[in-house]
């Protein structure tokens, strides 16, 4: 069964489930697409059949991306259209709680750190920087400079303390230490376009993925790179988010400006399944750390939908 949410008169931009709660997730969205457009945050339990809305928090500009706190069940973060990072609390009704603002064009994409001793948190945008942050610091703790247009994307891994992934415009994989900010471990020609995502294999730490505006998903071993540990064809379009399962070591779910979501085992060259539930851009895509196999997606359509395709529930 789907359950679906309408984000009325706002595209959605991306969706997270929470990693505290099995029913609850957000999405951020914006009015429309480019940096005049107000935004919003939804936060939202899962019901049997439907979706309630337990907080809304609107600002000045479009919301882009979000991610749960991982070391606070009620704090989130998004990021904006006005090249800042809001810090919210679904406890208070006003906010944000802060908002720090450095980066000087939109911010794409914002992650939190796995390892939970860091509690770090970082920020990717369209003035080709990425930002790690402290949020109890008044100032970013650290810029890396490197990538030559808009970062897309930067995500944590979930198996290697301070190191993160970021892909971009310049068509480029890199890979990050946080600690030696000057260059990065690896620079990967990944795509013949722009990168617009990355997500690291939660079964094997050298492993991520990538999609592209060429429509290809491609997947790097960071200790080899010369050659490809994969490449997933069937978008039509530009692919806007990957995920790969906690629950299973060879499946990922990935999202497109072909209207589409793909369930994918990457051991095999077609998609097991493709989901036709949008009539727009999908933007934001995530799986459920609780329930095996449930996804949610987002799109321009203004519909947020929570499922479970049968491809992507674990054998018995």
């Amino acid at each position: 069964m789907t359950v679906t949410f309408r984000t009325q008169s706002r595209h959605g931009y991306s969706v997270k489930f929470s990693p505290y709660f099995p029913n609850r997730l957000a999405c951020s969205s914006s009015q429309y697409y480019g940096i005049a457009g107000c935004g919003t945050l939804f936060v939202l339990e899962l019901r049997p059949d439907h979706l309630v809305v337990l907080r809304t928090f609107d600002w000045s500009d479009g919301l882009f991306d979000v991610a749960w706190s991982e070391s606070n069940e009620n704090v989130l973060v998004t990021a904006s259209g006005d090249g800042s990072l809001l810090v919210w609390d679904v406890l208070q009704e006003q906010g944000p709680l802060k908002a720090f603002k450095e980066h000087t064009k939109e911010v794409n994409s914002v992650d939190w750190s796995l390892t939970r001793g860091e509690n770090l948190v970082v920020t990717g945008s369209w003035d080709t920087l990425i930002k790690i942050w402290d949020l109890h610091s008044a100032q970013s703790l650290v810029t890396f400079r490197g990538h030559d247009s808009i970062v897309y994307s930067a995500g944590w891994s979930p198996h290697v303390p301070a190191c993160f992934a970021s892909v971009s415009g310049d068509q480029t994989l890199r890979v990050w230490d946080a600690r030696k900010p000057n260059f990065p471990t690896r620079v990967v020609p990944a795509h013949s376009g722009e990168i617009l995502t990355c997500d690291w294999c939660k079964y094997d730490q050298n492993v991520l993925f990538t999609g592209g505006v060429d429509g290809l998903i491609r997947g790097w071993d960071i200790r080899n790179t010369q050659q490809q540990v994969c490449e997933l064809r069937g978008h039509q379009y530009a692919i806007r988010r990957i995920r790969t399962s906690p629950f299973m070591a060879t499946k990922l779910i990935s999202c497109s400006y072909d209207f589409t979501t793909r369930i994918w085992d990457y051991t095999r060259p077609e998609a097991l399944e493709v989901i036709e539930h949008h009539t727009e851009f999908v933007y934001g895509l995530d799986f459920n750390l609780h329930v095996p196999g449930q996804i949610a997606d987002c799109g321009w359509d203004e519909l947020l939908h929570v499922f479970r395709p049968q491809s992507c529930i674990p054998a018995p």
